[in-house]
């Protein structure tokens, strides 16, 4: 059992980020890895289009939301206990629910995903989420590392980057050069969770090699968070969720915490997800 440890959760306060090593065995990562290669399959098998046929957003990641929904195997690491307790320990919540799980896998030749805050891009308020990156092999910076900008969290919202947007008018449009230049690339082990704050500005590198980079992630919240702004989002509009409401249900239920191997079902009646991103 991994407990966090002080010097962690200042880090996470300090920098916005933090790796969490060990805490996957590699037969976990095994298990997880093949149900979630299972579950993105599902989703994206058909999709025989080359790298430079995609949209400049699928070329950063081919991206699977809410996997836990479609495929039962997911669910024991969207709602993997002892991950979850360690989000919380990290972002000082006694509650989290999941905002949502999602694959994002680079392809081999992916382009660099662009310099983002995650918590423009999800109506939702206050900036109280977590979001735990996985990568099942372990990351490298030829093969799609990221970087965090350390302490940028701390600095509210920066201009809003879209990165879902289809003109990339200049390189980085949204974040000035300090911000840019002081990158910490994370090269995280096998086995390890690089833990970071919705407000932590970052990006990952092109992957350059002739291997997909594998990362799941699941994005907490802590309970109490409300609907904050109107534009669509599967997570709030599957639920009807009005402006101001908590944001509660069963798209959007308890991760954290659960009793062992208490996993929810699929919502009923509610539709599915996107099949990728957000909307498509």
């Amino acid at each position: 059992m991994i407990s966090v440890a002080q010097s962690d959760i200042e880090k996470f306060d300090r920098d916005g980020f933090v790796v969490i090593e060990d805490l996957f065995t590699p037969a976990d990562l095994k298990n997880f890895g093949d149900a979630v290669d299972s579950a993105v399959r599902d989703r994206v098998g058909d999709d025989s289009r080359l790298i430079g046929e995609k949209s400049l957003y699928e070329q950063s990641f081919q991206q699977c939301m809410n996997l836990w929904e479609d495929n039962p195997n997911v669910r024991a690491l969207t709602f993997h206990q002892e991950m979850g307790e360690l989000a919380a320990s990290l972002l000082g919540a006694e509650t989290l629910r999941i905002w949502h799980d999602q694959a994002l896998y680079k392809e081999p030749g992916g382009r660099e995903t662009d310099p983002h805050q995650d918590w423009p891009l999800w109506p939702m308020g206050p900036a109280r989420q977590i979001t735990a990156w996985i990568p099942f092999d372990g990351s490298t910076l030829d093969g799609g590392a990221t970087g965090y900008s350390p302490g940028s969290h701390r600095l509210g919202l920066a201009k809003f980057s879209d990165i879902t947007r289809e003109i990339r008018d200049e390189p980085y449009p949204f974040f000035d050069h300090s911000e840019m230049a002081n990158l910490v690339w994370v090269e995280a082990p096998v086995g390890s969770v690089v833990f970071h704050h919705s407000l932590t500005v970052h990006q990952a590198k092109a992957n350059t090699t002739d291997q997909i980079r594998r990362v799941y992630c699941v994005i907490y919240f802590e309970d109490g968070c409300v609907r904050s702004r109107p534009f669509w989002h599967q997570s709030l509009d599957r639920q009807g969720i009005e402006d101001g409401q908590p944001i509660r249900g069963p798209v959007t239920p308890i991760v954290w915490p659960r009793p062992p191997g208490d996993f929810p079902g699929p919502p009923i009646g509610l539709g599915t997800p996107p099949k990728t991103g957000f909307r498509n």
